[in-house]
């Protein structure tokens, strides 16, 4: 997918997401979520973020 064609199903300019590639601006939550959506992975994929498996009765916490 082009810079091009993301820009326009996010409704917003292409240099945005140049700006989010390059590091000069840094997309907010809702930014992220909709592109997790459009490339269907989870918010965690979309940002790096490695899963933690947690026992849910662990009482070390």
């Amino acid at each position: 997918m082009t810079q091009e064609q993301l820009a326009q199903k996010m409704y917003m300019k292409r240099q945005t997401l140049s700006n989010y590639e390059v590091g000069k601006r840094t997309p907010d939550i809702y930014e992220l979520s909709a592109m997790a959506d459009i490339f269907g992975v989870s918010l965690d994929e979309m940002v790096g973020r490695e899963t933690m498996n947690v026992k849910k009765n662990d009482s070390s916490c």
